[in-house]
């Protein structure tokens, strides 16, 4: 899927809690770097009484995975925090092994089941944590947000209204259909249906306005209705 938000091309390898850094040149030097773990996400309850949550964030997650690599500036600032050359050595060569298991994208998920399984070298495991709980937390939220709203509108046609465009990448599965921006139909998602700004009442209310809806392209706000 052709995202957005795509993680594609970034590295966020350094985006973690820096007790995952130091925990992980303890296991190193106690000889418990290849150590096998599990690590299991997962919830203990719906906001709000919700009643379900709809997995999304895995694709942004394995770019991330995919992604992982530390660069000599990465190795250097890590020197200069005090780790042990064994352990710079170890991440100047890191490659991940772990392997990860997931809920698929638009599943509807529940509180106390693992929804993510990082299966690995417990440094490596470790390591990636803070990345689990990003993608997934903040991409489900608005997964769900977004389908529940669709919802709770009973059929009315349900317009996604974010300036970048957070809510279109999972429109399979939330039921929005239409969005802010025509990126996303570029790319083969919502249709654009745009909106007016405040601006546009300040030049002239009643004149103006009628103006921009009798210009030819008054179906995109229409549509919305």
């Amino acid at each position: 899927m052709d995202s957005f938000n795509s993680l594609k091309g970034r590295n966020l390898t350094m985006l973690v809690d820096f007790y995952e850094m130091t925990m992980a040149n303890g296991y190193l030097k106690n000889g418990m770097g290849d150590a096998i773990a599990y690590f299991d996400m997962f919830f203990r309850k719906v906001p709000d009484g919700g009643g379900y949550v709809i997995m999304a964030g895995v694709e942004q997650l394995c770019e991330y995975l995919k992604g992982l690599e530390f660069t000599p500036e990465d190795i250097e600032y890590l020197r200069g925090r005090g780790f042990s050359e064994e352990f710079l050595d170890y991440l100047a060569d890191f490659k991940f092994s772990c392997d990860v298991y997931a809920v698929p994208e638009g599943t509807p998920i529940f509180p106390g089941e693992p929804i993510v399984t990082v299966k690995g070298p417990i440094m490596q495991a470790q390591f990636v944590e803070t990345m689990v709980l990003l993608c997934i937390n903040h991409q489900s939220l608005i997964a769900t947000k977004a389908n529940r709203i669709v919802r709770a509108a009973q059929g009315r046609p349900i317009m996604e209204l974010t300036d970048e465009g957070r809510a279109f990448r999972y429109d399979p599965f939330t039921g929005c259909r239409g969005n802010l921006s025509p990126h996303p139909a570029l790319r083969g998602h919502l249709p654009p249906w745009g909106k007016a700004r405040l601006s546009i009442n300040l030049t002239g209310r009643l004149r103006t306005f009628g103006g921009f809806v009798g210009n030819g392209l008054d179906r995109s706000v229409q549509s919305g209705q």
